[in-house]
């Protein structure tokens, strides 16, 4: 994050998971602390304890990181696969363009 000394300082969740260079990693945490914030809240303002309140912010908070870093991960990999079919497709193109194999060259009669 800062360059103290000549080190690069990353910024690290309990110093295994460096979101800054994790796809997907700040967003998930992000909207785990948003979702157990608020299955805490509602939940105490249903029931008055806080003890189970906190358990269900807690669980909220892993059920939404978990949820919402799948979604973002499989939506990065669909992505990944539409760029890699693109690719190739603008390669073939380059490859066949003005050649017999060109799929978009106008079949004539007498070829």
């Amino acid at each position: 994050m800062t360059e103290e000394g000549g080190k690069n300082q990353d910024m690290k969740v309990m110093g295994i998971l460096d979101i800054q260079n994790t796809p997907c990693a700040r967003e998930s945490i992000l909207h785990g602390a948003g979702g157990s914030l608020v299955a805490g809240l509602v939940h105490f303002l249903a029931t008055s304890r806080v003890k189970r309140s906190f358990d269900v912010g807690v669980a909220g908070f892993i059920l939404t990181t978990l949820g919402s870093w799948f979604y973002c991960r499989y939506n990065n990999a669909k992505l990944r696969i539409q760029q890699r079919i693109i690719q190739d497709s603008i390669k073939n193109k380059v490859i066949y363009e003005g050649t017999n194999l060109d799929p978009t060259r106008k079949k004539t009669g007498d070829q």
